[in-house]
C-alpha cells in the first residue's frame, strides 16, 4: 500500500470514535536487548491537518525508513505532541521479563505500558446499560467508557489482552497512526541499544541493535552471552561455541 494512503486508511477507522490509537512493537526477534512498543493516538483534526497532507505521506514501517529520517520524523512527532496535536508514550519488557514470560507475553507488556500511558484498560471496558441501577444522568455517564476511541494493533489479534482491539497484519504499512508508533518504537528502541554497546562492548549492539546478524554471531562464539543477551534465542548459538581456553587443547600438533 502506497505511503499516501495510509492517512486515507485512518480516516475510515476513525468514523464513530473520537481518537484513533495505534501501536507497535520492536526488537521483538532480537537476540539482545529489551522489546518495546508504542502507542501513538491522533485525531480527525490531526489526520486532516496539513501536517497529515503535507507531511504524513513521510511517515512508513521503521523498517523502510534510514536511521536519519527516523530521527527528523521523532523530532517532528516531539513538536505535535508538546502542542498537544498527537499523544505517545512507550513501554518497555526487559530482557528478564522476556526470559520470565516468553516473547509474545513480554511484548504484551510492552504493549500495555505503552497504552497505559494513554488510558488504563478500565477506560475501554463496554458495560451493558442497565437503566434501573441508575438514579441521576452522571451516574449513567460514569459508567460508560471514558474515552471514545480505536486501538488498531500491528501483526495479528493478541488473546488475554486487557484493551479491546483491531489487528492488521502488517499494519506499519498501512496505518498512519501505527507506522508513527513504529517510528517511535524503534527510535526509542535503538537509543537504548547505542547506551547498552557502552556497557557491555565488543559485541557491536550500537551497529546491528541486537540482531542476529553475522557479526553478532560471531562475537557471542567469540565472547559468551552478557546479560543483555535473551538466553532462550541464543541456545544453539552457544552450543557452537568453544571456550578459548581450549583452543590450544584442540589445534593440531606443529
Amino acid at each position: 500500500m502506497k505511503r499516501r494512503q495510509l492517512r486515507g486508511f485512518d480516516l475510515k477507522q476513525i468514523q464513530g470514535v473520537n481518537y484513533l490509537i495505534g501501536v507497535d512493537e520492536v526488537g521483538r526477534g532480537a537476540f539482545a536487548g529489551p522489546v518495546v512498543a508504542a502507542a501513538v493516538m491522533v485525531t480527525r483534526e490531526f489526520l486532516e491537518s496539513r501536517w497529515a497532507l503535507a507531511r504524513g505521506g513521510r511517515v512508513n514501517d521503521s523498517k523502510l525508513l534510514t536511521p536519519e529520517q527516523r530521527e527528523e520524523l521523532w523530532s517532528e512527532f516531539e513538536a505535535l505532541a508538546a502542542h498537544g496535536r498527537i499523544h505517545a508514550n512507550y513501554g518497555v519488557a526487559s530482557v528478564e521479563e522476556i526470559a520470565v514470560h516468553n516473547i509474545l507475553g513480554a511484548t504484551k507488556l510492552a504493549m500495555r505500558r505503552a497504552l497505559g500511558g494513554l488510558y488504563p484498560p478500565e477506560a475501554f471496558e463496554v458495560r451493558r446499560e442497565e437503566p434501573d441501577l441508575f438514579s441521576s444522568l452522571e451516574e449513567r455517564a460514569a459508567f460508560h467508557p471514558v474515552v471514545s476511541a480505536r486501538i488498531l494493533i500491528d501483526g495479528l489479534p493478541l488473546r488475554s489482552f486487557p484493551y479491546p482491539h483491531t489487528a492488521f497484519v502488517k499494519g506499519d504499512g498501512r496505518s498512519l497512526c501505527i507506522a508513527m508508533a513504529s517510528v517511535v518504537a524503534k527510535v526509542t528502541r535503538d537509543r537504548m541499544m547505542v547506551e547498552l554497546d557502552a556497557k557491555h562492548p565488543g559485541y557491536g549492539f550500537a551497529q546491528h541493535k541486537g540482531y542476529g546478524t553475522e557479526e553478532h554471531r560471531e562475537a557471542v562464539r567469540r565472547l559468551g552471552r552478557c546479560p543483555e543477551h535473551r538466553e532462550a534465542f541464543l541456545r544453539k548459538l552457544l552450543a557452537e561455541r568453544v571456550d578459548p581456553a581450549q583452543m590450544d587443547f584442540l589445534a593440531p600438533p606443529s
